[in-house]
Formats: C-alpha cells, sequence, structure tokens
C-alpha cells in the first residue's frame, strides 16, 4: 500500500479548515478557488499547485511551510507503519528452501570432490 502525498496534504488542509470552523465555501473564496476544486484537493482528489497551496495557506491564516511540516510527519509515520506491516509479514512468511537453493529434503550426503593428485 503506497501513501500517496496528495491525500495527506488534503487530510492537512481539511483538519485546519474545520478547526477554525469555518467552511469550504468560506475557504475557497478567500483563497479564490472554485468550491470544488477545494473540495476535491481535501478529499485527495487532484493535485494541488504550490500556488494554489499558497492561497489556500493565506485563506487559513496558516503558514505553508506548517502545512508541509504536518505533511511530512504524516508521511514519515505512514512509512513507518508500512515498514513494519512488511517487516511483519516478511517474518511470518518463510520462504521456501528451494528459493534460497536449499535441497530441503537432501536424498543423498553430498560428495566432497577428492582433491587428492589435483
Amino acid at each position: 500500500m503506497m501513501v500517496l502525498l496528495r491525500h495527506l496534504l488534503g487530510d492537512v488542509l481539511r483538519r485546519l479548515r474545520q478547526r477554525q470552523g469555518r467552511t469550504l465555501r468560506e475557504v475557497s473564496a478567500d483563497a479564490r478557488v472554485s468550491l470544488g476544486y477545494l473540495s476535491e484537493v481535501e478529499r485527495g482528489q487532484k493535485e494541488a499547485s504550490s500556488e494554489l497551496l499558497s492561497s489556500i495557506c493565506t485563506a487559513l491564516g496558516v503558514p505553508l511551510s506548517q502545512v508541509l511540516r504536518e505533511v511530512s510527519d504524516q508521511l514519515a509515520l505512514a512509512e513507518l507503519q508500512e515498514a513494519a506491516l512488511l517487516s511483519d509479514s516478511v517474518a511470518s512468511e518463510p520462504v521456501p528452501a528451494q528459493e534460497l537453493g536449499i535441497d530441503p529434503v537432501p536424498d543423498r550426503v553430498p560428495q566432497v570432490p577428492d582433491m587428492v593428485g589435483v
């Protein structure tokens, strides 16, 4: 499962807006962005340009750096969770001996080449 940056960004923007008790309509008007587009950005369906992000942050009264820092923190957590899930699944699924080049049930004792006379 890959975490998409636009989903994290949308979540952070929505949380900031909701913490302020503001509607999509209010923020979209202040940011001079269509309500539908802002909604799609918040739902992670659209990639916002840096200019659009700047306008939204200005409308929210929040520095862009703060938004990006929150997104970065969320991304770091998601990456850690993904890595933990991967290591759990790798640890819980034994690799078949054949994939490791090992004969799981040797039917004979391996012969050591005779080095006499070499």
